[in-house]
């Protein structure tokens, strides 16, 4: 992956309340292929958890320093997953 291809995003001096809304804004504007590289003070665990919650399938996480005071990732965006014609079940039937 080419330098141009990620975005870098440092929340360490973020409030709270305004990270991850920043970076799922910044995620959703990605291409196919192009990344994020989320720099935090802690392990973004509940983030990774939101992300498999709305995008499952749809990014790859990676950790690139794994603390204990810093803490980097990558999540790059996914071709979305191709339709095998069956339903996934998430709509419940409907």
């Amino acid at each position: 992956m080419t330098q141009s291809n990620v975005t870098t995003i440092d929340v360490r001096t973020m409030p709270p309340h305004d990270r991850h809304p920043l970076i799922f804004t910044t995620f959703n504007k990605l291409a196919t292929a192009q990344a994020i590289e989320l720099v935090n003070d802690h392990d973004p665990r509940p983030l990774r958890a939101q992300f498999e919650d709305l995008l499952p399938g749809k990014f790859a996480w990676t950790y690139l320093e794994s603390g204990p005071s810093l803490w980097r990732i990558n999540i790059t965006k996914l071709e979305a997953p191709q339709k095998s014609g069956q339903c996934c079940g998430s709509c419940g039937g409907a």
